[in-house]
């Protein structure tokens, strides 16, 4: 009686250890918000035929990276045949279309993206999507479609010299997303006198509890960031970082209001400076990746009111260590920094404190950009190029473990992160989305 209590209670601990490992990956940069995760027992070896638990169609090409909770993956796509958005759930464990609503008309308004590059969110209740053309919609894991409003409606035409992307993002209990554009008309998109702000809204309804306008002195299109708020925790503090406008932010996550400022990285007002990667958060610092191969800046938290720089820990050597495109990601410690604008591009860990660079790898060179931010998890980075070139790195070393051709012949533009969740990778390309895992069986479809 006793041995028998005594394996039940092992069991018991097993298997509370190991749903302590497998987790969720709810928004675009993960469980942790920094492109990191728990997760242990991930492949290193795998391709379109080898450890594939299953790969399922989509019905277009889009740059949003799938989000995932329980036995629901979330994604949005663009269905160029349709001239139609879509919002999608498949079955984790068997990649079946649970449900494919189209949430909105018209695909694209220039040739650099579409309107499905904005990834979803959920908090395993609500599953939302934000577009570039403005819809934003919320969805129950049934399928049923909770609310749905239009912020260009709501608070005016986008003013973005391309098409606008941001992922929307769920913090305690609130939705978040921020609109960082021109403040004047730009291809006869926006208005004179626009704002930038941030926007929180209730995720079981989308309606609003605050907008808090967020200025800046920058000029033009230095004005427009593709970046995602980054929530941030330092000595009991709560805040949402967004970096931006030519520079960085501090935010009450229940008002808005602004905590602190440092920037710029632009004193000559340049007006051409866009802001693609998001804030780099953890180790006692926040990242603001300078675009155009400018420097990273990494400015120590726990700031108050406008800073000088005084509050910088460190500066980056630009022809070392420059992002203008991936977010940096964070995990056992230090960063994990894809240098894109760099003419052989490389991928770095770095120490948070002094920037010191603990190692770096010249990534695979298949004459393809690589703009998806990397993905650390189980001792590995995982990053993809535009041509849907996934490169396997031992985080420790920065030895090349795999270079895994994922893509088809002729892919470009494949922008999608690697997410990971429960013991599985996750991999989009233009096509398909792949499930992968350690000795799972083939099952194409």
């Amino acid at each position: 009686m006793m041995k028998a209590k005594q394996l039940t209670l092992t069991a018991m601990a097993l298997s509370v250890s190991l749903s302590a490992v497998a987790e969720n990956w709810p928004q675009w940069r993960g469980p942790n918000h920094n492109g990191s995760s728990g997760e242990k027992n991930l492949p290193s070896e795998f391709s379109k035929t080898k450890n594939v638990a299953w790969s399922t169609e989509l019905p277009g090409m889009a740059a949003a990276t799938p989000v995932i909770w329980g036995d629901h993956v979330f994604v949005s796509t663009a269905d160029e045949k349709a001239g139609a958005l879509n919002a999608m759930a498949l079955d984790r464990r068997s990649g079946k279309v649970l449900w494919n609503h189209v949430v909105g008309k018209g695909v694209s308004r220039d040739n650099r993206s579409n309107y499905a590059s904005n990834s979803p969110v959920t908090d395993g209740k609500v599953a939302v999507f934000f577009y570039g053309n403005g819809d934003l919609v919320g969805f129950d894991f049934a399928g049923k479609q909770l609310w749905k409003r239009n912020i260009e409606k709501d608070y005016g035409a986008f003013a973005f010299q391309w098409t606008f992307s941001t992922s929307p993002l769920l913090y305690e209990g609130t939705l978040y997303l921020q609109v960082l554009q021109r403040d004047t008309p730009v291809r006869g998109r926006g208005r004179d006198g626009g704002e930038s702000y941030l926007l929180a809204m209730n995720p079981k309804s989308g309606k609003t509890l605050w907008k808090h306008v967020r200025p800046s002195k920058a000029a033009a299109e230095s004005l427009e960031a593709f970046s995602t708020p980054a929530p941030f925790e330092h000595n009991g503090r709560k805040e949402l970082v967004i970096v931006g406008g030519d520079c960085i932010t501090g935010h009450d996550p229940k008002s808005g209001k602004e905590l602190w400022r440092w920037g710029t990285w632009n004193h000559q007002r340049i007006g051409h400076w866009r802001l693609v990667p998001s804030p780099g958060v953890g180790g006692g610092v926040l990242l603001a990746c300078a675009p155009k191969k400018g420097p990273i800046f990494a400015v120590k938290a726990g700031l108050d009111g406008t800073q000088d720089d005084s509050a910088l820990a460190w500066t980056s050597d630009e022809r070392k260590l420059t992002s203008d495109v991936c977010s940096p990601s964070f995990a056992d410690g230090d960063f994990f920094i894809l240098s894109d604008a760099l003419r052989d591009k490389t991928l770095s860990r770095v120490e948070p404190k002094t920037g010191k660079i603990k190692w770096t790898l010249g990534l695979p060179d298949h004459r393809k950009l690589w703009r998806t931010s990397p993905t650390v998890a189980d001792g590995k980075v995982y990053c993809m190029d535009h041509g849907g070139n996934v490169a396997v790195v031992n985080a420790k070393t920065g030895k090349l473990i795999a270079d895994i051709p994922m893509g088809r012949d002729g892919d470009n533009n494949t922008r999608s992160s690697i997410v990971v969740s429960q013991g599985r990778l996750f991999i989009r390309n233009n096509w398909k989305l792949f499930c992968i895992g350690k000795g799972a069986r083939v099952a194409l479809k």
